[in-house]
C-alpha cells in the first residue's frame, strides 16, 4: 500500500473514554475515510504502525442534528474503525509529534 493512499484511508485516532478502555484490550478506534474498506484498514494500519492485526470491524455514526441561528443543521457523520490487535502488539495512540 502506498504512503498517500495509507493516510488518506486513517483520517485520526479517535480519542474518547470508551476508546481509552478498549485500549486496555488490545483494541483501538480510528477515524477512516467514508469510502475504506477493511482490507484498506488493515493494510494501513498494518504498514504505518508495524504491528499485526487480528480483525477490523467499521461503524458509520449520523451526524447530530444541531441548531444554529434558529436553523437547524446537521453536523457531518463519520466512519470509524475498531481494530484488534494481536497478542504482543500495542500502538501508542497519545504519542506527541
Amino acid at each position: 500500500m502506498s504512503n498517500e493512499r495509507t493516510l488518506t484511508t486513517l483520517r485520526a485516532p479517535h480519542i474518547s473514554e470508551k476508546a481509552a478502555r478498549l485500549a486496555e484490550n488490545n483494541q483501538y478506534v480510528f477515524v477512516v475515510a467514508p469510502e475504506a474498506t477493511k482490507a484498506d484498514v488493515r493494510a494501513a494500519v498494518e504498514h504505518l504502525f508495524s504491528v499485526k492485526v487480528e480483525n477490523v470491524n467499521l461503524v458509520n455514526t449520523k451526524g447530530k442534528v444541531k441548531s444554529f441561528r434558529f436553523r437547524a443543521g446537521s453536523r457531518q457523520g463519520k466512519r470509524k474503525a475498531y481494530v484488534r490487535l494481536a497478542d504482543g502488539h500495542t500502538i501508542d495512540v497519545s504519542a506527541k509529534a
